[in-house]
């Protein structure tokens, strides 16, 4: 098991006490999300901290993995809409407000980290990044379901909206000044066509066709039909895209 540490502290935005847990003592920054629901253990919980042992313990990579309150938010099913929607730009607010600068104190480097998470997990680092590509990296996902609509019905309002990257990606200008940051972004996202696997197909493919659309070089696979909506694949993902992450990495500064 890599090194690792928590860093316990107040969120302004969410109001309440939250966790980070960092694993590794320096190497690129990956700002983890968990999956659904889940908290800052999840990737040890699951074996994740033990298969990207490698990674991190030759420096190449620095994990700090967030809590969520998706319960608040995305898994609320009875939950007014609003609030809702609220509770996740909150989120957000967090994220980008709270969490980047902590990051950058305990990384000792001004290299932009980069999104990453599984499933529920993608859908975070997906919305972070495609909002804020000026403060990250790039963004590593899979599975991920990118459509708020999938969690909240035929309602629609501005903040959802802002929350949902298959929603506001197609409408994005062909102009837009974050279009030539994205272009020299880290952008993968990978998802299975086995069980469980038919939202991330069907919003990924949003996500393929919008960034060919808008001349976005972005790396959006598909894998096979056995492929399945779970950590053992999820496993085999990071092995098979960390080397490319880190070759871009290596050309923005990192020396491993």
């Amino acid at each position: 098991m890599p090194s690792r540490y928590d860093i316990n502290h107040f969120s302004n935005h969410l109001w309440r006490d939250m966790n980070i847990r960092v694993y590794g003592t320096k190497g690129w920054p990956l700002l983890v999300f968990p999956t659904q629901d889940a908290m800052c253990d999840n990737y040890e919980n699951f074996g994740m901290i033990d298969e990207l042992s490698e990674f991190i313990d030759n420096g190449q990579f620095q994990l700090f993995c967030v809590d969520t309150v998706d319960q608040e938010s995305w898994s609320d099913n009875y939950g007014d809409k609003f609030l809702r929607a609220e509770r996740q730009e909150n989120y957000y607010r967090y994220i980008t407000e709270e969490v980047v600068p902590l990051i950058h104190e305990h990384n000792h480097s001004d290299w932009r980290p980069l999104t990453t998470g599984c499933s529920m997990g993608a859908t975070h680092a997906a919305i972070v990044f495609l909002r804020r590509p000026d403060l990250f990296e790039g963004v590593i996902g899979f599975s991920g379901c990118y459509d708020a609509h999938y969690f909240f019905g035929a309602w629609m309002n501005n903040t959802l909206y802002d929350n949902s990257p298959a929603t506001f990606m197609p409408n994005l200008a062909p102009d837009h000044p974050y279009i030539r940051l994205f272009n020299q972004r880290c952008i993968v996202f990978c998802v299975g066509q086995g069980a469980w696997e038919d939202e991330g197909i069907r919003t990924q493919r949003i996500l393929d066709e919008s960034f060919r659309a808008k001349g976005i070089a972005a790396w959006c696979d598909f894998w096979g039909f056995d492929v399945n909506h779970d950590w053992p694949w999820w496993k085999k993902m990071y092995q098979y895209f960390l080397p490319h992450v880190l070759n871009h990495c290596r050309v923005h500064g990192l020396e491993a």
